[in-house]
Order: structure tokens, then sequence, then C-alpha cells
């Protein structure tokens, strides 16, 4: 059905160790909000708090303090602006809801799924993300050319994280150009260039 497939600061599967902990984290987080109730906050008032409180890290660890540092040198601005980001998101959200995808990512494997894979791969990861670190690709890049999948790899040089697919998708851009220039002569060539959307 494709002809490329592009994963970017992604990885095919997580860690159950990891997705195990995270779902700990945050229902340890959100029990400590005295509106959770087990779940059922619906008519306490909410748990608006103890989301921003959960995105605000999450952005933290997607590496917003390095991108905000390049506009505002005030420590407590930053603080503020994180929060801001963090509040828009947690408005927006349900708690319930972020629980149930942090479970789900105990099960998430698509590695078994390689080899039905035909199209050709580009792998690309950020040298600072610790969400999905470089270090993922000592394992995915030689499942990939098991299953003789014609895959290539791409490491991001950039001090943004896990948000550097984005903030600094210029440095990537011209892989994806040569990538895409790979791929099928069918497949329509519009000069690619990854969303900055952040």
């Amino acid at each position: 059905m494709m002809q490329g497939i592009a994963a970017v600061v992604t990885a095919p599967m997580m860690p159950r160790e990891r997705a195990d902990a995270n779902v700990e984290r945050l229902l340890a987080t959100l029990s400590k909000d005295p509106n959770w109730n087990g779940g059922d906050y619906y008519d306490r008032g909410g748990v608006l708090e103890t989301m921003i409180q959960i995105r605000s890290a999450t952005l933290k660890s997607y590496g917003i303090e390095r991108r905000l540092k390049d506009r505002i040198s005030d420590p407590k601005a930053i603080e503020s602006a994180i929060r801001d980001e963090a509040a828009r998101w947690a408005r927006g959200f349900d708690a319930n809801s972020l629980i149930i995808l942090a479970k789900a990512l105990r099960s998430f494997n698509v590695t078994a799924q390689f080899a039905t894979i035909s199209a050709k791969v580009l792998y690309i990861l950020s040298q600072t993300d610790k969400l999905f670190p470089p270090d993922l690709a000592a394992s995915v890049m030689p499942s990939l050319e098991a299953a003789d999948i014609d895959a290539e790899y791409f490491l991001l040089d950039s001090e943004y994280g896990h948000s550097a697919s984005g903030i600094d998708a210029h440095k990537w851009a011209p892989k994806l150009d040569q990538f895409m220039e790979r791929l099928a002569p069918a497949v329509v060539r519009i000069k690619s260039r990854p969303s900055s959307h952040i």
C-alpha cells in the first residue's frame, strides 16, 4: 500500500519494563489528587492541576527548556511558558485516556510484522532524545535488515531532544528528499519538507 516509511523519533516497540514504570508513575501522581477518586473524578472538580504537572514533566523530557532558552532568558519566565503550554494540553485531555494510552504501550510491538514490510524505510533518531535515544538504532536496524527490508538510518544532530524533528526539520529534510527520490517512479514527487509543528 505504500512505497516508503519514514519513522522519525520513534521505535517499533516500547520495552515492557519502561511502559509498566510509566503507568505506575502516572497512577501514583493522579492518585495524590484529592479529586481523582480512582478515576471517577468528573463530578469532583476535575484533576486539571495534576494533569498540568504531568504534562509539564513530559514537555521537559521532550527538551522544551532548551527550545525556550533560545528566546527566553529568565528561568521564571521559562517555567511560566512551560506551564502555559502544559495547561493548554491539559484542558483538552482526559486523564483516563492518558492511562489507557500508557497501558496500551505495554503491548505495543510491531517487530513481528517486519517480515510483511515491502516498503523502503528511513529511520531517524535525535542524538539528544531521552524518550527514543539513538542507541535504539543498534537493535532496530539489524532487525529491519534481518527481515530483508531496505532500510537506512539517519542520526539527527540536534540539541532539542524529542522536539528535534520539528524544530530542526531543516536538518533532516535533505535526507527525506533523498529517500523520496529512491522510491518507485510511480510515486508523485512533491518537494518534501517535514512539518515544523511541535
